[in-house]
């Protein structure tokens, strides 16, 4: 049985008390805000200024 790959990616990171983080889905594209503090944690939909989700580009998968 092949591997999955994970769904979700981590593609920047800042902080250490409080952390910062955007994670990207990989089948959507569509990229998420995740903040903590101490035992507390948000994560929410990261939006451009006009309120649309932020959405990267996917990679190809090749054909098996």
């Amino acid at each position: 049985m092949a591997k999955e790959a994970k769904r979700f990616e981590k593609v920047y990171s800042q902080g250490a008390m409080t952390n910062v983080e955007i994670w990207v889905d990989r089948e959507t594209g569509v990229n998420y805000l995740f903040t903590s503090s101490g035992y507390a944690g948000g994560l929410t939909v990261l939006l451009d200024r006009n309120g649309n989700p932020v959405i990267s580009p996917l990679e190809r998968k090749d054909p098996e």
